[in-house]
């Protein structure tokens, strides 16, 4: 099986860019943590928090989960954070 590049920014970006209005403001950045795991954090407006958090935060816990199974196909270890 070859070497798998997971884009986790880029996946992330796809999930969240149709939920928020403001998608202008939406910043989605990758960074590798001391431990080798990938750190995604997702910078958006404040009005948009509340769908992107979802019902008692069923729609960033989806997120975190579909990114966890690429991350994981990739042999890799994400997470994802929001950031205000």
């Amino acid at each position: 099986m070859s070497e798998q590049k997971l884009d986790a920014a880029g996946l992330v970006r796809v999930l969240v860019e149709p939920i928020v209005e403001h998608k202008d403001e939406l910043e989605v950045t990758e960074s590798v943590m001391e431990n080798g795991e990938i750190l995604v954090e997702i910078g958006i407006n404040e009005e948009d928090a509340g769908k992107v958090i979802g019902r008692q935060g069923r729609v960033i816990k989806a997120i975190r989960t579909l990114a966890w199974a690429a991350a994981s196909r990739a042999g890799e270890r994400v997470e994802v954070e929001l950031i205000d």
